[in-house]
């Protein structure tokens, strides 16, 4: 290169997914670990009806989904939630989005390694679980930084593998019900000796909630896909549909043959349906659980690593995160400052620990998502963006504060710590960018 020529870009990401790669990813995140655990909680939460819950997630999951179907075609690069709001109202409420997000995403993955090292793993052998974690996420951040076509295409491989346990419940759920075993009257038992029956139903409906949550996972890699406006709206759509339908099922299987005290005790619900019906290996089906665990992993490290480069392209967090590999054009800095918080975690706190503050950050996030479409509606950004009706993210806002409403206290106080960090760091961050001669400044005035 020449001394006065322009220097060269950094390379972006490459563009390998298609519609169908893209749908299987969304898929495979929306029907990962989430239907595998939370159906025992569900039913905890709501009684025996734990269908009526699964049916009411992914409706008000389909509000916020209609106004990511909108940002993602407008705007379709990796950052995500916080890209959407940096545009919409600057860097700092970007920040504030993007670490939840990133908060919840690695929190996640962390709950996911332990929750790989559980019980479904002990139908094979017994290892210690802080083992299995280390080496179960060190493995999947190199099938991470592998590339995006070979984790999607692992991905599509353990998606068709989940779906078919998941069919195989709602197979045995018919075939108890046909041999007289099943109780058809526990479909109908919405409420707890603590709820009423609509407070059952909201409760029931934001641990739900989180497991159709795949989509954010799938915004992050909108750079990736070959034509984002073409086929995210049609991949996202229809997989929240599948899923929806397919969770549906599944809540009426473990419903009808598993009695509602029994179901919320087990940490494998769905192991409770194979050994009341019998005829299936529990091996087998621990396998496929392990599968979805672990599949379900691999897609938030992959949404965790690309909303990370995403925010460090914007200036929102250090730019060395937005190296890539050479070859792979995997954002290896990203993957590897992802992974470190999650082994740290996965080591020292425990799932339900892990776990229970994700719903509360992911409604932040989707409300100032909801939000942020109506305050870009004057931008136009790409032509021929997918536009959805004004009502769908001023219901799918009021979805949020409603859901939130049903988080518990003790939760509200974990989640705002991660919130107070996060405007704290947001503080920095635009101080930083406004300090004379920063590369954020510099870019500000050209």
């Amino acid at each position: 290169m020449n001394a006065g020529s322009p220097a060269t870009p950094p390379p972006g990401l490459r563009r390998a997914l298609t519609t169908p790669l893209l749908y299987f990813f969304i898929l495979g995140d929306v029907l990962g670990a989430g239907v595998y655990v939370l159906v025992g909680q569900v039913a905890a939460a709501s009684g025996g009806a734990v269908w009526v819950p699964l049916l009411v997630a992914p409706v008000l999951a389909l509000l916020t989904a209609a106004s990511y179907a909108e940002l993602v075609t407008k705007y379709p690069r990796a950052g995500g939630a916080s890209h959407y709001a940096t545009r919409a109202f600057g860097p700092a409420v970007g920040f504030v989005a993007g670490f939840c997000m990133l908060a919840a995403g690695v929190v996640s993955v962390a709950a996911l390694a332990r929750g790989f090292a559980g019980d479904y793993l002990a139908a094979f052998v017994t290892l210690p679980v802080a083992l299995v974690a280390v080496v179960f996420l060190v493995l999947l951040a190199l099938v991470n930084a592998r590339g995006i076509k070979e984790s999607t295409r692992a991905n599509a491989v353990a998606t068709v593998v989940e779906v078919g346990g998941l069919l195989v419940v709602v197979v045995l759920g018919a075939w108890l019900l046909l041999r007289g075993e099943g109780d058809p009257g526990r479909l109908f038992q919405l409420g707890t000796p603590e709820k009423g029956a609509a407070a059952a139903v909201l409760s029931g409906s934001v641990l739900a909630f989180y497991s159709f949550v795949g989509f954010e996972t799938s915004v992050n890699v909108a750079e990736e896909t070959r034509d984002p406006r073409r086929s995210y709206p049609r991949a996202l759509f229809a997989a929240l549909a599948t899923a929806g339908a397919v969770y549906v099922l599944v809540g009426v299987a473990a419903s009808l043959t598993v009695p509602t005290g029994l179901l919320a005790s087990s940490s494998g619900p769905l192991l409770e349906v194979v050994r009341a019906a019998g005829g299936v290996p529990v091996r087998l089906f621990s396998a496929v659980a392990l599968v979805a665990v672990a599949n379900g992993a691999l897609l938030t490290g992959i949404m965790a690593s690309r909303l990370a480069y995403g925010m460090a392209r914007d200036g929102l967090l250090p730019a060395a995160l937005t190296r890539v590999l050479p070859g792979r054009r995997t954002p290896w800095a990203a993957i590897a400052a992802t992974t470190v918080p999650a082994l740290l975690l996965a080591l020292t706190g425990s799932v339900a620990t892990l776990a229970s503050t994700l719903v509360l950050l992911l409604l932040v996030v989707f409300l100032v998502v909801n939000t942020a479409v109506l305050a870009l509606r004057s931008d136009q950004g790409e032509p021929d963006h997918f536009r959805a009706p004004t009502l769908l993210p001023v219901l799918g806002a009021a979805s949020c504060v409603l859901l939130a409403t049903q988080v518990e206290a003790e939760v509200w106080l974990r989640g705002s710590v991660v919130l107070a960090l996060a405007v704290v760091l947001a503080v920095v961050a635009a101080r930083r960018r406004r300090r004379p001669g920063s590369e954020a400044q510099e870019d500000a005035e050209v």
